[in-house]
């Protein structure tokens, strides 16, 4: 008999926008496909669902390094052992979905979105903003070439 859960939403909000459109947009995305985990679900396409989380994450933590990386954020070792720690665990969670009930993988699907991803983005990536706005205002415009004289 196959089993059929109910799951809970999990929710973006926008107390977590951060100000940069890309990483915004990407936030919400991980939202989203977190939120794939509500309604009825068979193990086959909570799987899925869950293996498309894995990889969209991946992207997008690499995307965040890189841009903390390009604009030197001071920060940049620590945020990545905290990006470590997140790829861990969801690696964990993917490597024993199979041998779990799909009440334990909403769960933890839930515990890390809602509340470690979320906590992340309010603590960790709120703080780099200020770095990658301020390399960005920085940018020389491109000169103009000078006439001669």
């Amino acid at each position: 008999m196959e089993q059929t859960v109910k799951f809970e939403l999990v929710e973006w909000s926008p107390k977590i926008l951060v100000g940069l459109p890309n990483i915004d947009a990407q936030h919400r995305q991980l939202f989203d496909l977190a939120a794939t985990f509500a309604g009825d679900g068979d193990q086959i396409r909570v799987l899925k669902s869950l293996a498309m989380l894995t990889e969209y994450v991946k992207v997008h933590l690499r995307e965040e390094e890189a841009m903390m990386a390009a604009c030197h954020y001071p920060g940049l070792q620590d945020h990545r052992q905290l990006h470590s720690e997140f790829r861990r665990m969801l690696f964990n969670l993917l490597e024993n979905a199979k041998q779990m009930t799909l009440d334990q993988i909403a769960d933890e699907v839930k515990f890390l979105i809602n509340g470690w991803f979320y906590n992340h983005i309010l603590v960790a990536d709120f703080d780099y903003v200020p770095s990658i706005k301020a390399a960005s205002a920085s940018v020389p415009a491109t000169p103009e070439p000078r006439s001669g004289g």
